[in-house]
């Protein structure tokens, strides 16, 4: 195979993607669908730009027919999966963006999909590719730290400056439908990457919703919080949600038996490691420094969406197509499911009264069974049966008066 032919569903979140795909070598963008025509009309004024033929569609159906070896998913994060499965069965590689699954029952027929088509699944949690995160999975299985004993990660990222522009005043978009532990895996992910453990146990907690988040319209707690217990006995917290805080939070740390290490919480951010390496008096050391770069800077510099991080998932996407060094970096299905389930379950632990309950390993397949059928979910779309409360508090009745101011903001401020 020489270059990888390649279509992207969704145009707002994957005009990163796009950036990639026009321009990277081992590459060539065939298609991009979105609903959203002002998109489209971006996408095609880039593709001139490069000088590559793109075929632009406002309708999956006639997107999906066109000559594509593997599809970017970057639509709603609680729509990946249905779309990912039928791409899977049709021959396609997928690259799914986050979130993998919407309920129980899908990570069922993704990991199923995946293995009866034979084709290449990888999840694009950018936050796994984070410098800091890369060089402490480096240092982690170096036994540099030891063994993990705790472990956190952070996503705390106060969007109601930006809600208007990620939801449009639409009531029922998906981040206004969205539970508080659901969107975990850039808290989470980046602990997987890095111990390469799984875990077997989860709680979850959260805040009431926030007067701040109820202004533009969302439902859902202000954020949630995970506490897991790993294969091995090690304890992790993932913390996540619309708390207040100036930079974000995106933060990472690891304790083992022989030392510690975490990226920086201010002002290096995910580009700086800080690590404790424990020993005799004279061999104790504590160090902190700015890893480099894994991938040549010109070809990384493709895309400096979310630290570069962006660049990383589609690179090794595409390296693991062709069978090249690098493609073992991907996400595969199973380790996907290990970071979003969680929080999946984490939410029937806040609804039951904050009990524990087991992550199943869909790697086994005795235990998909009673996962099968069970699509509870927050999505309003859903049957009667199966929808879940957004938030385990009690949350006042938001009026339509809100999403129109929402929607209002939205249209004056819009760029395209």
């Amino acid at each position: 195979m020489s270059k990888i032919k390649v279509g992207v569903f969704g145009a707002y979140r994957g005009m990163t993607m796009i950036n990639v795909m026009a321009r990277h070598p081992d590459a060539q963008l065939v298609a991009i669908c979105d609903k959203y025509t002002p998109l489209l009309d971006k996408c095609k004024k880039l593709a001139n730009e490069v000088g590559v033929k793109v075929a632009l569609h406002t309708d999956f159906e006639t997107f999906f027919n066109e000559d594509m070896d593997a599809v970017v998913l970057a639509n709603y994060a609680n729509e990946h999966a249905p779309y990912a499965i039928r791409l899977l069965k049709s021959g396609r590689h997928v690259n799914s963006e986050v979130l993998p699954v919407d309920t129980l029952a899908e990570a069922v027929q993704l990991v199923e999909a995946v293995e009866s088509s034979g084709k290449v699944y990888t999840y694009a949690e950018n936050y796994c590719y984070f410098a800091a995160t890369q060089e402490m999975k480096r240092l982690y299985r170096k036994g540099d730290v030891g063994e993990l004993m705790h472990g956190e990660g952070e996503y705390v990222h106060d969007c109601s400056g930006i809600w208007p522009n990620i939801t449009y005043g639409e009531r029922d978009h998906w981040r206004n439908t969205l539970y508080s532990t659901y969107y975990c895996t850039h808290s989470l992910g980046p602990i997987l990457t890095i111990t390469g453990l799984r875990p077997v146990r989860v709680v979850g907690f959260e805040n009431p919703n926030a007067g701040y988040m109820a202004k533009v319209g969302s439902r859902m707690g202000a954020s949630g919080m995970i506490l897991l217990q790993m294969e091995n006995g090690a304890t992790v917290k993932s913390l996540h949600g619309n708390l207040r805080r100036l930079p974000d939070s995106i933060w990472y740390s690891i304790y083992g038996d022989k030392g510690m290490m975490e990226s920086d919480r201010w002002d290096g951010g995910i580009n700086r490691v800080h690590i404790f390496r424990e020993g005799d008096d004279t061999a104790r050391t504590a160090t902190s420094y700015q890893p480099t770069l894994k991938i040549d800077p010109a070809l990384a510099a493709l895309s400096g969406g979310h630290g570069g991080s962006d660049f990383y998932t589609m690179h090794y996407f595409l390296q693991k197509l062709l069978g090249r060094e690098g493609g073992d970096e991907c996400i595969d299905v199973y380790t996907t499911l290990d970071m979003a389930i969680p929080g999946i379950l984490a939410y029937r632990s806040i609804l039951g009264g904050n009990i524990p309950l087991a992550v199943p390993d869909f790697r086994d397949l005795s235990v998909r069974g009673q996962y099968r059928n069970d699509k509870k979910t927050t999505n309003p779309n859903a049957a009667p049966e199966d929808i879940l409360p957004v938030c385990s508090h009690t949350v006042n009745d938001i009026s339509d008066n809100v999403y129109d101011e929402v929607r209002k903001t939205w249209e004056s401020s819009r760029q395209y």
